[in-house]
């Protein structure tokens, strides 16, 4: 991340709002709709863990970059987003999960979890900025082995959601074709949101391909943790997560080709 990216991307604040709105607005709201399919917990907890997330990081600044996007304002949505999953997680959480039966068990301390999401979101992201700007200026070999660093945190969170969501697999491989239709109509849903946002914010031509995939993108990351940390006892929450990650890679992945074209 370099703060000339940032600056660039702040200036396009229309296609900023929209996608905003669709990650911290729509996306909840959107989840609520599965409620009222009879769907199990487990199933349903996931879907409201993914639903709040902020933006994805690597996969939907690429997808904007193929598609003939601004990289530079997906990457300015994606920290405005992560930001803002500060104060928005902990108040979406509180709102979705009294729709699960045994709401009791499911209450999470708000002031707690915003604490926390500062440690895991904020404190990474500044520390990452003050080492770029002060310690790497112009070295670019030790920024290069401070991004394969990063990489290799993010797959290792990747493969422990992995190893954890295996049992859960193979007790009910039913559950999880469920789960990957589930995921795939949400990320859909999200999608055609991305788009109508858009055309509300008149954002035109290829100014709207950071809004597409930042809008509809969720980062695993972060929801891995999210659930490791307050919902353990919902292996099947995890999977969730896991599956819309690689649902929505898949999905987003066609779409990028198809906007060059």
């Amino acid at each position: 991340i370099e703060t000339s990216q940032i600056r660039a991307g702040i200036k396009d604040a229309g296609a900023t709002l929209a996608a905003l709105f669709v990650i911290v607005i729509v996306s909840p709201a959107a989840a609520v709709l599965f409620y009222f399919l009879n769907l199990g917990e487990g199933v349903l907890i996931g879907l409201f863990i993914v639903a709040v997330m902020p933006t994805t990081l690597s996969s939907g600044i690429v997808m904007t970059g193929r598609a003939g996007g601004n990289m530079a304002h997906a990457l300015c949505v994606t920290i405005f987003s992560n930001i803002i999953s500060i104060v928005s997680i902990p108040l979406a959480l509180s709102f979705l999960l009294p729709l699960v039966a045994q709401s009791r068990e499911l209450s999470i301390d708000r002031g707690m979890i915003m604490l926390r999401l500062c440690f895991l979101v904020l404190l990474p992201l500044v520390t990452g900025l003050l080492v770029k700007r002060f310690l790497l200026h112009g070295r670019v070999n030790k920024k290069r082995i401070l991004q394969n660093i990063n990489q290799a945190f993010v797959v290792m969170i990747v493969f422990m959601a992995a190893s954890k969501v295996k049992g859960v697999f193979d007790g009910a491989p039913d559950e999880f074709f469920m789960i990957a239709i589930c995921t795939a109509l949400f990320h859909l849903i999200l999608l055609s949101a991305s788009f109508a946002a858009a055309w509300l914010f008149k954002v035109r031509g290829r100014r709207n391909r950071s809004v597409i995939f930042m809008g509809s993108q969720k980062t695993l990351p972060l929801s891995v943790i999210i659930q490791m940390t307050y919902f353990p006892g919902y292996a099947t929450a995890l999977l969730v997560c896991v599956v819309h990650h690689f649902i929505h890679l898949f999905i987003d992945g066609y779409l990028a080709v198809k906007l060059e074209k």
